[in-house]
Formats: structure tokens, sequence, C-alpha cells
């Protein structure tokens, strides 16, 4: 199985579990385009083989456009538009957490121009439950699905 597969399965099981694009990104995109010339600070993914990577950043880039991009996919966690920064960029807005102005950390409401609400909840914000145990499980249902194996009581450790 090739790196660009593993990153759609990731990708894929994201989508399937939320609206996608978000109900308010159309209102998301329209902020982003009236901020056209602003510093902005970015949280990005990073889709990799095994995990998602974040990418906290504190430094600011000048917004320069948000354009179309003509081949959206959910399952590849593509979005229909993305963003061009100063620094020669185009980055998909599939592959932005947030976009903020004024802070990178811990913005108040008003400075959040785009926020994927199901990545920063479900993924970055919520609380972690790891210990050897835990890892061990997920270890092994991840295994078992990369063999073809169905889960059952001895894969899931239960």
């Amino acid at each position: 199985m090739g790196q660009d597969n593993r990153q759609e399965i990731t990708m894929g099981s994201l989508a399937r579990e939320r609206l996608w694009p978000s109900a308010d990104y159309s209102q998301q995109v329209e902020r982003l385009r009236r901020s056209i010339g602003s510093m902005i600070y970015l949280v990005e993914l990073k889709p990799e083989a095994i995990n998602l990577g974040v990418r906290y950043s504190d430094t600011p880039f000048e917004l320069i456009d948000v354009l179309d991009f003509p081949r959206p996919d959910p399952a590849r966690g593509l979005a229909p538009h993305l963003i061009l920064l100063d620094d020669g960029r185009g980055i998909n807005l599939g592959r932005i957490a947030r976009i903020t102005i004024n802070t990178p950390y811990s913005p108040p409401a008003e400075h959040i121009l785009y926020q994927e609400s199901f990545v920063m909840e479900r993924l970055l914000l919520r609380e972690r439950q790891l210990s050897e145990a835990s890892i061990a499980a997920r270890s092994k249902q991840l295994l078992g699905q990369l063999l073809g194996k169905r889960p059952d009581k001895r894969l899931s450790g239960k």
C-alpha cells in the first residue's frame, strides 16, 4: 500500500464522520476574502503515512488571495479553495485547521478567520488518554486492519 493510499484512508475516515465541507465553510471563505492583504497565522495539517501531524506556526504570512480549487476531493481532504501566501505557497483549505489574525495561539473568536471545527475539536483539542494498554490495543487494531483482518476480541484486546 503506497503512502498516498494510506493518507487517503486517514483523511477518508475523517471525512466520513462529518459533513464536508462544514456548514459555515462559505462564510469562512468570504471572511478570508475580506482579509486579503492581512497578516495571518496558520495551524497546518500534515497528513503522513502513519499519523496526522499538526504544525502551529508563530510566523505571520500575508494572505495574497483565496482561489477556487478545481478538483476538491473529500476522500483526500482537498477542499474547494486554496489560499495564496506571500512566501509563494498555495495551500488547500483542507490542509488547514485554523487561520487567525493578530495572534497565533489561543485566539479570541473574533480573530479566527477560518477554522475546521471537526479537526480542532475531535483531533487537536480533545483530552488524550494515552497509556501503554491503549497504545497496544490501538496498534493491534490498526495492524489487523492493515492485514485485512476484521476487528474481533483478540485484535481489540477485550
